[in-house]
Formats: structure tokens, sequence, C-alpha cells
């Protein structure tokens, strides 16, 4: 099935009820049928349920979706986007580790693995840049992945995920991609040689931002049997999980079923089944709805880039920019529909601008059918000192959009008026 049709009807059989709509099962536990029905599930000799911090109905066919579309052997999904971001490191990586990450991060991501994760013995190192050459750079035997956005929140970078991924396999490890912003419908990070797959389901999948919800795919392609010492984690008996071996055990879904396992079962960040059921309904119309964002977008950057009261327009869609060859390459002539532009005047003009938006929602989440804006640099990224944003691209003159899908008369109406509350009249 092609994409739009997989969104709606993948990874579900109607049972008994032929109900059409995915059924919520808010349920904390299912029945087992006798001692040697249960022994099976929990050793997941069978499919089956049990305890639904570990998996449910509803949330499978969510999984069952996310997987399809991200090109792999299986998902899981999580309680939030950040949840999945822990996840998928914590599942390879350990005390006396590192990951090599682009510095190009959304705030709460940065914030994650600047200081919390070293607290816990697990550096990450920032990059200079998201070129291959400035990753390399950083990678030693302790090194267990390379982490990027494929594209940047706020920066808007898109990152050489081919280049990239086979730095990462020239030196025996994965490539973590987090495909937020550019969603499966955009982008297909397993088809440019990612290895894991992360999102924030809240954001474009949802899409209307009723939902926090997170996501991992695992594309089942790295092969960690071939790298016991870097990864003993997949060579050497599970303690917590009965002693399995888990590339032996379960194949090219190692890692997706040692993150439920282990990470999911022990520590708990599960998605409820009325949440998988909303994003389930948000994933149905999202193809439909990033097109519509995408006409808007195009007409709100041609609109800012002309506008004298605007010092600059960060919009891959737009030829001379600097990474217009790598989205052309990568979204195949498509853009995000979250970019940033720049107030002339300055931080206390962007302030002014995002004070004075009358359409446009004031809030940190992005991908939503409404129009959002936000001042990252007050906002997402207050927490950081002048060095840190810029190591993460962000402005104090910054503002984000997140263009919705409303009509587009309203929208530039919107940012005109605000602008002339910011700088004045054009």
């Amino acid at each position: 099935m092609r994409d739009e049709t997989i969104a709606l009807h993948g990874g579900y059989t109607p049972d008994s009820t032929k109900a059409v709509a995915v059924p919520i099962y808010q349920t904390v536990a299912h029945e087992f049928d006798d001692a040697d029905h249960a022994a099976a599930v929990f050793d997941m000799d069978i499919p089956g349920f049990h305890y639904n911090r570990l998996n449910n109905p509803t949330n499978q066919v969510l999984e069952h979706r996310l997987a399809a579309l991200e090109l792999g052997v299986g998902a899981l999904t999580l309680s939030s986007g950040t949840a999945a971001v822990l996840y998928s490191l914590q599942n390879l990586a350990g005390l006396g580790d590192n990951i090599v990450s682009a510095p190009q991060l959304y705030g709460t991501t940065y914030t994650l693995f600047v200081h919390i994760l070293p607290q816990q013995g697990l550096e990450v190192r920032l990059a200079a840049d998201d070129t291959p050459a400035a990753m390399e750079a950083l990678i030693d035997d302790r090194t267990k992945a390379i982490f990027c956005e494929s594209i940047g929140n706020p920066a808007g970078n898109v990152v050489d995920l081919e280049a990239v991924a086979a730095l990462a396999h020239f030196h025996g490890i994965p490539l973590i991609v987090d495909n937020t912003v550019a969603t499966p419908m955009m982008i297909k990070p397993v088809e440019h040689g990612a290895d894991i797959v992360v999102h924030s389901l809240t954001k474009f999948v949802g899409g209307h931002g009723t939902t926090l919800a997170g996501g991992i795919v695992d594309s089942g392609k790295f092969p960690w049997a071939d790298h016991p010492d870097r990864f003993p984690m997949f060579s050497r008996p599970e303690p917590s999980f009965h002693g399995v071996v888990y590339p032996e055990r379960f194949g090219d879904a190692a890692y997706i079923v040692r993150c439920r396992t282990v990470g999911l079962r022990n520590a708990g960040a599960t998605l409820s089944p009325f949440s998988a059921f909303l994003v389930l309904q948000g994933l149905e119309t999202m193809s439909v709805r990033l097109d519509r964002h995408e006409v808007n977008a195009r007409a709100v950057a041609a609109y800012l880039a002309e506008d004298r009261r605007v010092s600059w327009v960060d919009f891959a869609g737009f030829p001379d920019h600097p990474y217009h060859e790598l989205s052309e390459r990568y979204l195949k002539g498509r853009c995000s529909s979250l970019f940033t532009f720049g107030v002339v005047g300055g931080y206390d003009a962007g302030l002014r601008f995002f004070n004075s938006v009358k359409l446009f929602k004031r809030l940190v989440n992005l991908g939503d059918a409404k129009s959002l804006v936000s001042h990252p640099a007050s906002t997402t990224h207050r927490q950081l000192t002048a060095e840190d944003l810029k190591v993460v691209g962000v402005t104090p003159d910054m503002i984000r959009l997140s263009v919705g899908i409303e009509h587009i008369d309203d929208i530039i109406e919107d940012i005109d008026q605000a602008l002339s509350a910011a700088c004045g009249a054009e």
C-alpha cells in the first residue's frame, strides 16, 4: 500500500464487532487462558497482551502504521517524543559511553543531551556542525551512535543522511534520526541509511494539538551481532529478561524488542490507549494536511522575503538557501511548513511581534492544523546561554512559524499587523 492508504488502513483488521474505527482498549490488563498461556505471552513465544505498560491492541495498530510508513520491522509508541529520544539512546548505550550528535537540536533534546544524560554517565558530544567531517572527529571506541534531526528544529538545516549514515556504518555504529519535522510523508530516513527513527507524534502526525505521544522505529538493518564488544546488550544474555540473547531470539527486530522489554517494561513511559486513538485520527489525514501546510508556507515565506520589516528568512524552499540542494534531494521538491525569520529591531522587536499576533497561537508546539508562533530565545531555548544559542542556531530576533492550514489571506494579514506593531507600517 502507498503511504496515504497505510495511514488509513495499516495494521488493523476489524475484530468480531466489525468496528471500522480502531477500538480504544482502555484496560490495564488482559486475561490469560491458563498458566501455560501466560508464560508463553510473557516470554513473547506467542503474540498476545498481558499488562498494558508494555503493549496494548490500540497502541499496536499505531505502531504497525508507523513502522510501515518508516519502512521498519517494528515500532514502539511512548508517552512523548522526549521519551522516544531517551529510550532510543538508553537501549544501546550506558555508563562511560558516548553519542555523537549534530548540534542543531530542539531545545529539550539539547538540554537532555548536555545536562541530563551526562549526570547518568552517558556523554553526548555535539559536533561543530552537521557535516560528516565534524562528526567523525568526535567518534571513538566508546561511541554507540550518531544522532541528528532530519530537519533541525528550529534551525531548519537538512542533514545529508546518506553521508552521515555511511560514516556511522564505517565505524560500526547506528544512525538515529529524529524525523518529527519532516514526517515519513516527506523523508524516509531508512531509505537513506538510517537505522533507527524517532518521532514526536505530538506534532504533524497527531496534527491537532491534543495529544502527547512519541515513537521509535527499528529499521531491522543494523547488524548488532557483528559488533559484540561495542554492543554487549545484543550479544550476551539479558539478565532482566530471562537471559534472552536478542538477535538470536528476535532476529532483525532485536533492537525494538529490547527497547520494549527492557526500557518500557522497567521505566514505563507508556502511551495511553486513548492517546494512541487520537494520534491515529490525526495520522489518517496527515497527507492532506501536509499539502495545505506546504502551500501556505511557501506563500508566507515569499511574503516575508519581500517585507522591509524582516531582516532575513530561513526557508529551505528558496533556491539560494544553503540547504536547498539537500532539501531538493531528500524532500524531493517539497518543503517543511516550519521555518524561521528575523524581525528588524532584534530581540525586543521579536518579542513585540510575538506579543502582537492574533490568529497565530503563541505556544511551543509545531505541526498543528492551526498556525503557531514562538520566539525560541525566550521560550523553548530560554534556559540556554548565549553561547549555547549560537551552537543550536537560535538568534535573539528569531521567530519560528509553524504555518497552519487556515486561509492564506488571513495568515498573511495577521503577520502584517504583527510586523506593524513590532516595527511600524512598511
